[in-house]
């Protein structure tokens, strides 16, 4: 029972290792905390069960109640009498939490903070994973079905990290399913007795056998490879706009990491892109419109306390075809045609398009689009290189046909959705005095979005914190200088606080062209703005952020640029491109063409830093990696070093003196003493043996030192005078200090050694040679037996600890104090 007991608490520890994948997914540490205590609770009281005898059935019903005594206590719904036991409320709080955690996935984005019905799901899902394990290793003794239950853990993050699977946590999670597989060997090999090898030798249960040892082999092999490969093979690389992210990140991790298209964090995906010293080619666009909008990928419209928000896009196959644009009173509509051509810097699980795409091509069924959010996005292919031809409708408007919109009723599902707003005191009072005496929707907008001008001190920078928080916006409209991220933002979030559904678009602006027709666009072309909901319009865009700090900035005759001069000659309905126009077309003239330009999207992150250059880090990993590499080398340097200070020979010394009286005044020859002549000999041999295992000689450590220089001399060293003089010195030297009552001294056992090293190196192969300067097997065998060891020792001891503890009885101290 001793030895199923410890497989079982292996299989419990194995569980948790296999759950690290999680890592990546939360961003602190409270899911593993609470898992190993509601695996440890469980794993107890699988070991208590099976203390008793139960059966298999009734080990499975313990553990699961002792998983359902761990979750109430860890999520307590509030009214159980006893904190560790649950009443009839208590499933009710568990179900409600299940329901909570749905919506908590389709709203939170990577790294999710701890929330309880996140936290309750993981427990849940990773102590669920410890029974079915559990049950599969110890109870029905069939450890490598475990593995499926531990593979589905991982599948979290895969659904999660769609281009991109960590590799760190698969290795610790694939450790602790051969430590599951090993220890079920070696309770398997206990349970036959003792081992013995073909010459009647015992084996210990620890020591490797040959196809143990090519077992192990195979199996980091295979770890290795399932590593390897996903990083070696393109297009199996780089997470959710990647590309996006090569800034500073939003500071739970790595940069642009994230879930699938619905749950990546577009401000933190695209942040420092802006501030990039570098310019990367993202997207070329080819379209018959002279003048276009720009061209979106993604849209944040989930306003919560700590921002804009992404929700998951649902939609059907672009194959099956897209909505037509209904035609719309009043307003101009043209259709046009483009081709996109996404280079391979841009990885990602959407595909830029103009707004109201009515049609594609080049696209399989692959690629979805959302209606609602107008985004194309796919949960199998990704954007890199991809190429495509759509056409798309553009609505041109005037102010006098947008301020005919009705507002919305106030049970609109559309606008209860889209004007949630959190409460912040200061927005809804700067609201409340923008939009006093407005009648219509659009006459409020456009005094929320003339708000952000040059006369009200707004400017633009690249140096404010981002962010689009209920704190943040205040910060921003109390400091009034920002980039994109925070203008989009705070517009989106003071209209829908005026009763308007409004939400923030990610795309890219015009870049710089037209040549040919075609727009190059780039990482510095990655711009936000925000979109407005007008009854019977539908959303329309609306650019607060100064058209000087844009490159490629596009304004509108209903959303002009406010920091220009009124033009002399207004033509209405026709839009106006601040990308073609003087770029001192800002309030200050000439000059502001040497302002701040937008260079990335900081969006989410920390003040925009200049990116710092990577070879530094690069040139101290390569350095780091040569000294790991170099340890054996320099191990097997200085150890050969020692045992050469050791063997150096020692002249004998004359001392004046009496010898006695046959030789009155005569000089005395006094030698080395025998310990330190028996300890030469012993690392002169020693050195010799190690040299043996360097280059590939067999060494049995059975013979005689005189047994294996004639070996030496009979199989290695044939053609050599010179060597065989040497090995026969050096095992003369070695049977003497062993067995002799004087030992060997006055001979030069260096030299000795040398001779024979040279001449094993000449008869080696080049790999041999190779391998024994660079990584010594003597080394590594010293090692290995060390390791082998110490984990034996450590094994025995926590067995025998395991042992007295569960031996342990409290009836005997009660027997002992009534036989007092």
């Amino acid at each position: 029972m001793t030895a199923t007991r410890n497989l079982g608490f292996v299989a419990a520890a194995s569980t948790l290792l296999a759950a690290a994948p999680l890592s990546a997914i939360f961003e602190r540490w409270t899911w593993l905390v609470q898992a190993a205590i509601a695996v440890a609770v469980m794993a107890g009281v699988a070991a208590l069960t099976r203390l008793v005898r139960a059966p298999l059935w009734g080990q499975a019903l313990g553990m699961v109640g002792g998983l359902l005594l761990a979750l109430t206590w860890l999520f307590p719904g509030g009214t159980e009498l006893v904190p560790f036991l649950p009443s009839p409320s208590t499933f009710t709080h568990f179900g409600e939490l299940l329901g909570a955690s749905v919506q908590d996935m389709r709203t939170q984005t990577v790294k999710v903070d701890d929330t309880d019905p996140l936290l309750f799901v993981a427990v849940l899902g990773v102590a669920g994973v410890a029974v079915v394990v559990d049950v599969l290793a110890v109870g029905l003794r069939r450890p490598a079905l475990a593995g499926l239950p531990m593979l589905a853990i991982y599948s979290v993050p895969v659904a999660v990290y769609v281009d991109s699977v960590p590799a760190v946590p698969f290795v610790v999670g694939a450790a602790g399913y051969l430590w599951l597989l090993v220890t079920d060997n070696v309770d398997r090999v206990r349970r036959f007795g003792r081992r013995f090898t073909g010459d009647g030798r015992d084996v210990d249960v620890w020591e490797s056998s040959p196809l143990a040892a090519a077992g192990r082999r195979l199996a980091v092999v295979g770890v290795v490879l399932a590593v390897a490969l996903p990083l070696a093979v393109p297009g199996m690389t780089g997470g959710m706009l990647d590309a996006l992210a090569g800034g500073t990140g939003n500071g739970n991790g790595r940069p642009g990491q994230g879930g699938s298209t619905g749950r990546i964090d577009l401000f933190a995906a695209l942040s420092g892109q802006l501030t990039q010293s570098e310019v990367t080619d993202f997207v070329r666009v080819t379209t018959t419109e002279q003048a276009p909008f720009y061209l979106r990928f993604g849209v944040a419209d989930e306003l919560r306390s700590d921002g804009f928000r992404v929700r998951n896009p649902t939609g059907q196959p672009v194959s099956r075809g897209l909505p037509q644009a209904r035609p719309l009173p009043g307003v101009e509509q043209r259709q046009y045609r483009a081709t996109v051509e996404v280079t391979k810097n841009l990885t990602m699980r959407l595909l830029p398009v103009y707004a109201e795409p009515i049609r594609t091509e080049g696209l399989d069924g692959n690629w979805l689009y959302d209606r609602n959010l107008q985004v194309v996005f796919s949960n199998r292919e990704s954007s890199r290189s991809a190429r495509y031809s759509f056409d798309y409708v553009r609505s041109t408007y005037t102010p006098d046909v947008l301020r005919a919109a009705r507002t919305l009723p106030a049970d609109h599902p559309l606008r209860v959705q889209q004007t949630d707003t959190p409460r912040v005191a200061e927005v809804d009072a700067l609201v409340a005095d923008l939009v006093r005496g407005r009648r219509t929707d659009y006459d409020k907008v456009r005094a929320i979005y003339d708000h952000f001008s040059a006369d009200n001190g707004f400017t633009y920078s690249l140096t404010t914190k981002g962010g689009t928080s209920g704190q943040d916006i205040v910060d921003f409209l109390t400091n009034k200088a920002g980039f994109c991220q925070q203008y989009a933002a705070a517009m989106a979030w003071l209209v829908r606080a005026a009763g308007i559904p409004a939400r923030v678009a990610f795309g890219f602006s015009n870049g710089s062209g037209p040549t040919d027709g075609t727009y190059v666009l780039t990482n510095r072309n990655l711009h936000a703005w925000t979109e407005v909901y007008l009854d019977g319009m539908g959303w329309v865009p609306f650019d607060a952020t100064p058209a000087y700090g844009v490159q490629g900035s596009t304004r509108s005759a209903w959303a002009p640029d406010t920091d220009a001069p009124e033009p002399s000659a207004p033509e209405p309905g026709n839009p106006a491109t601040a990308g073609g126009a003087d770029p001192s077309a800002g309030p200050e003239g000439p000059d502001v063409a040497d302002r701040e330009t937008d260079q990335g999207l900081a969006l989410g992150g920390d003040t925009p830093t200049r990116q710092a250059p990577t070879w530094p880090w690069w040139s101290a990993g390569v350095l780091a990696l040569l000294l790991l590499l170099a340890v054996p080398a320099l191990r097997r340097a200085a150890l050969r070093r020692r045992r050469g200070s050791r063997v150096a020979p020692t002249a004998p010394a004359i001392v004046d003196g009496d010898a006695g009286p046959a030789a009155p005044g005569r000089a005395v020859v006094v030698g080395p003493g025998a310990d330190r002549a028996r300890a030469d000999a012993h690392a002169a041999w020693d050195e010799l043996l190690d040299t043996l295992v360097d280059y590939r000689v067999r060494v049995d450590r059975t013979e005689t030192p005189r047994a294996t220089a004639e070996r030496l001399v009979a199989d290695a060293l044939t053609e050599d005078a010179a060597a065989v003089a040497a090995v026969r010195l050096l095992g003369r030297a070695e049977e003497r200090a062993r067995y002799a009552r004087a030992p060997l001294t006055g001979e030069r056992l260096h030299p000795a050694l040398r001779d024979v090293r040279a001449a094993l190196a000449t008869r080696a192969g080049r790999r041999t040679r190779v391998l024994a300067a660079v990584l010594p097997p003597s080394v590594l065998l010293r090692w290995r037996a060390a390791v082998t060891d110490t984990s034996s020792r450590v094994v025995a001891r926590t067995s025998d600890v395991r042992y007295r503890l569960l031996r342990w009885d409290p009836r005997r101290l009660l027997a002992a104090r009534t036989g007092r």
